[in-house]
């Protein structure tokens, strides 16, 4: 396949917009499409000449040659169109999460598998330099047995966030705090030590009442399956700006934290007989004006998808992974009282 990949964005939201941006600055890439419901005039999409759609039935039907469908709508119709994606014999791109229920993830999966297409699950803090620097060594076992980890997730999302007109807070489109913000961190965490059990859970809504249809904080502990145990505190509540997305390590031969508001900073490295590299710098965070989100890594997903494609390498998050984030969320969501 030496020709350009040929893509399309469905969604011109921030992230889709994104997705256009890297697609374009990629030589290998060629956007051939943009769809979204809402008119073409208020998107800020005047740079991108390519032909508009308003929804992905019309371009899926519209005769364009495509390879692949980037899908940055609201999550709630994650599942919905990746399904139409790969359906129509189309590999597709998807933001996380994948899905919001794991029998739709499940079922993506499986069409995909039936029709040789690939799905890639966006998780792009992969990719920042200290969670690669911890994957290495975690799997080299210089940390030697894990002992405890502690994920803090501390961000600001406030009524600039949570707009009456906006997806955002709405339970059927959302689906929750942790699967609209702090899906990346769990990825990470799963991604790291793998798979966790005997969840115990305890959800608050402090200040997002009128803003939105679900928690805004929780605590969450549970064991390893592979030894060791864990925690996840989190919240959006925090006044007016992020705090923290920090990652804290206690293991045999020692300890390590990363954090910043991004987990784009090794703030403690203390392991025997190891002195700590120089790490290249991470990208900063995905800028929305009023409220920040994760790494801006968006590119190295495009090379991923064309090295793929191209048969130059293997998925850097496969849909296996994609659903078992979206298994994580719905088990831990699944101890709420209401």
């Amino acid at each position: 396949m030496s020709e350009k990949i040929k893509f399309a964005v469905v969604g011109c939201g921030h992230i889709g917009k994104r997705h256009a941006e890297m697609i374009s600055r990629n030589e290998e890439c060629e956007l051939v499409g943009l769809i979204d419901v809402k008119d073409k005039s208020v998107l800020g999409i005047e740079n991108y000449k390519v032909p508009f759609f308003a929804s992905l039935d019309d371009f899926l039907t519209s005769g364009i040659e495509v390879d692949v469908i980037n899908i940055a709508s609201p999550n709630g119709f994650h599942f919905e169109q990746s399904y139409k994606v790969i359906d129509a014999g189309k590999h597709v791109v998807v933001e996380k999460p994948m899905a919001l229920k794991k029998q739709h993830a499940e079922k993506l999966i499986f069409q995909a598998l039936h029709k040789h297409k690939q799905v890639f699950a966006v998780m792009q803090n992969r990719y920042s330099p200290p969670s690669a620097w911890v994957k290495e060594m975690v799997e080299s076992g210089k940390l030697g047995k894990i002992y405890m980890v502690q994920l803090n997730c501390y961000w600001n999302r406030d009524d600039r966030y949570y707009k009456p007109e906006s997806w955002h807070g709405k339970k059927e489109l959302d689906g929750g705090t942790l699967f609209t913000q702090f899906s990346h961190f769990i990825d990470i965490m799963y991604w790291l030590f793998g798979d966790i059990t005997n969840i115990q859970a305890k959800f608050a809504d402090f200040n997002h009442e009128t803003l939105t249809d679900f928690e805004d904080s929780g605590f969450v502990s549970f064991d390893f399956v592979d030894g060791g145990m864990g925690s996840l505190n989190y919240s959006t509540s925090v006044w007016n700006q992020n705090l923290e997305s920090s990652m804290t390590i206690i293991a045999e031969h020692g300890s390590v934290k990363i954090g910043g508001q991004y987990m784009d900073k090794v703030e403690v490295c203390n392991i025997k007989d190891y002195v700590m590299p120089e790490l290249a710098p991470t990208n900063p965070g995905n800028d929305y004006g009023a409220y920040k989100g994760s790494a801006a890594n968006h590119h190295y997903i495009i090379e991923n998808v064309v090295d793929v494609l191209k048969g130059r390498n293997t998925i850097t998050t496969n849909a296996l992974e994609g659903l078992k984030v979206v298994d994580i969320i719905e088990r831990i969501y699944s101890l709420k009282s209401t």
